[in-house]
């Protein structure tokens, strides 16, 4: 079992930058494929960006495609966001997930089997 915890979120300007971070417990993280999601008032919650065991791949919304990066640190059990060039749509309450299956690259929340519990990111224009 894995158990996921987010921080790094934050109040900033349309423009700027935050990067997210995901501590997953459990020695078998480096065995799940990752990802990121994100929930916004009002709507439902929808894939930002996964990256899998290997490294190799990664995939991302198109709406954030360019300005956001997802990276991993299997040796510190970590995963993160790197958000640039923020938007005020881009305010939502931010989520990390693992999937079981660590070669998966999944866009939607069936594939992610634990969950963090989210921050929130507010970008003011």
């Amino acid at each position: 079992q894995v158990q996921l915890v987010e921080s790094g979120g934050g109040l900033v300007q349309a423009g700027g930058s935050l990067r997210l971070s995901c501590a997953a417990s459990g020695r078998t993280f480096s065995s799940y494929a990752m990802g990121w999601f994100r929930q916004a008032p009002g709507k439902e919650r929808e894939f930002v960006a996964a990256l899998n065991w290997s490294l190799r791949r990664s995939n991302y919304a198109d709406s954030v495609k360019g300005r956001f990066t997802i990276s991993r640190d299997n040796a510190k059990n970590t995963v993160y966001l790197q958000m640039n060039s923020l938007k005020p749509e881009d305010t939502a309450v931010y989520y990390c997930a693992a999937d079981q299956t660590p070669l998966r690259l999944g866009v939607t929340r069936r594939e992610y089997v634990y969950w963090g519990q989210g921050t929130q990111v507010t970008v003011s224009s």
